[in-house]
């Protein structure tokens, strides 16, 4: 079985997979393809896929050094998923937004007044449960972000718990700064660690001014993308960085 063999069917199944070739340096040549769950095809060196998980997390393709070696990761995955937990007029304008990306958009609320197709035309798919429930189901993973909405404890802390408990490279939530301490100590309280919630970016979004739900979601779903490319969502008049994420410049994703 070759590696593109291999590459195919995990492409085909909707599952991830990362393409090691040795571009220079010593073993110039050599391919391994790294599975999610760890398992290697091809004549590359066993130690290249050591570079697999922060290549898969980055969800980009990128050139990356290894000893002597310089290694091209070609990342192959699904698109990238954005859950809403909470049916309101930011989600839809969310789901809108990250439609034009490309993105798949699902969004879930236990009150079922609320999360309509009426209201809710451009998610992909719409839940009726509660948080525990809808995480159960969709199962968030490396390449998912989860923004939490509700402003109600309710939903809120069971939503965000259930969130941070799993790969999603992005976890935010909606609410003021107070509201935010406030949420935190009733985490810490219900047993999540100190280290887990500085994962959560809340209040989420950047600092754009914005006022209506469709700016509201612009403002997040821009520091979705800024966490995914590991850039900080500063002005490009005053960033260090290159303007594009380069594909020598991997991008690390998470928080």
């Amino acid at each position: 079985m070759t590696v593109y063999t291999e590459l195919h069917r995990i492409v085909e199944e909707g599952g991830r997979a990362v393409v090691l070739t040795v571009v220079a340096g010593p073993g110039t040549g050599a391919k391994l393809l790294v599975l999610e769950d760890g398992t290697t095809f091809g004549d590359g060196p066993a130690d290249l896929a050591e570079l697999a998980p922060a290549a898969l997390r980055s969800g980009r393709s990128h050139v990356v050094e290894h000893g002597e070696a310089s290694v091209f990761a070609d990342v192959f995955g699904p698109p990238p998923r954005l859950l809403v937990i909470g049916a309101i007029d930011t989600s839809e304008s969310l789901c809108a937004l990250a439609n034009l990306l490309g993105w798949t958009t699902i969004v879930a609320d236990a009150r079922a007044v609320f999360a309509t197709r009426e209201r809710l035309p451009s998610a992909d798919e719409i839940i009726v449960a509660w948080p525990e429930q809808a995480l159960e189901q969709v199962k968030p993973d490396l390449g998912t972000a989860v923004v939490v909405l509700t402003h109600d404890d309710k939903f809120d802390l069971p939503a965000l718990k259930g969130a941070l408990a799993t790969e999603a490279f992005y976890v935010g939530a909606l609410g003021s700064r107070r509201n935010q301490e406030r949420r935190r100590e009733r985490l810490l309280e219900a047993g999540v660690a100190e280290a887990d919630l500085d994962r959560i970016a809340g209040p989420c979004g950047l600092d754009l001014g914005a006022d209506s739900p469709a700016e509201t979601a612009l403002s997040i779903l821009a520091e979705i993308i800024a966490v995914r490319a590991g850039r900080s969502g500063g002005s490009l008049r005053t960033a260090k960085t290159r303007i594009h994420v380069e594909p020598s410049e991997p991008a690390v994703s998470g928080t």
